[in-house]
């Protein structure tokens, strides 16, 4: 189907100590379409001043991944139907956890769209659920996580 690239550049800093474990773990993600962020790993994983509580960690990166594919589908599935939508707000969430083997995950993700519809035609509570679920049922990010998502519009 498709290849989706990104480059991660990390750069010891002067005075870092490598060996020692204590040097920064700032670093850079670009994309193709010239878009670039600081990321960092989570102060709640390293501690600063190894990280950066400025960048993007990976773990709020596939929140805000999955996030997005959920809205994009939700919007092409509502513009399908004929509805129209004036704003889509998402606070979501991920939630570390621990497996059965001790190890770390994003063992939950609760997404909480709240969407307001306008103009003449409206969808119904039910149509809005629907939609949703379609939204879920197609997207990508979603359908390649094993973790559970959970979806409470507002």
């Amino acid at each position: 189907m498709g290849l989706y690239e990104a480059t991660i550049s990390w750069r010891l800093a002067d005075g870092d100590d490598f060996a020692g474990n204590k040097f920064s773990r700032r670093h850079e993600v670009a994309f193709d379409g010239g878009e670039s962020y600081l990321a960092s790993p989570s102060p709640q994983v390293v501690p600063e001043p190894l990280s950066d509580p400025a960048g993007v960690d990976p773990e709020e990166a596939l929140v805000a991944a999955l996030s997005s594919c959920h809205m994009l589908y939700f919007l092409a599935f509502a513009a399908k139907k004929g509805f129209s939508v004036e704003y889509y707000v998402d606070n979501a969430v991920g939630e570390m956890g621990k497996d059965e083997n001790g190890k770390s995950w994003m063992k939950k993700f609760t997404l909480r769209p709240d969407v307001k519809f306008v103009g003449d035609t409206l969808p119904t509570a039910e149509q809005i659920d629907e939609l949703h679920h379609a939204a879920h049922s197609y997207c990508i990010i979603g359908n390649s996580l094993k973790s559970e998502v959970v979806v409470e519009p507002q």
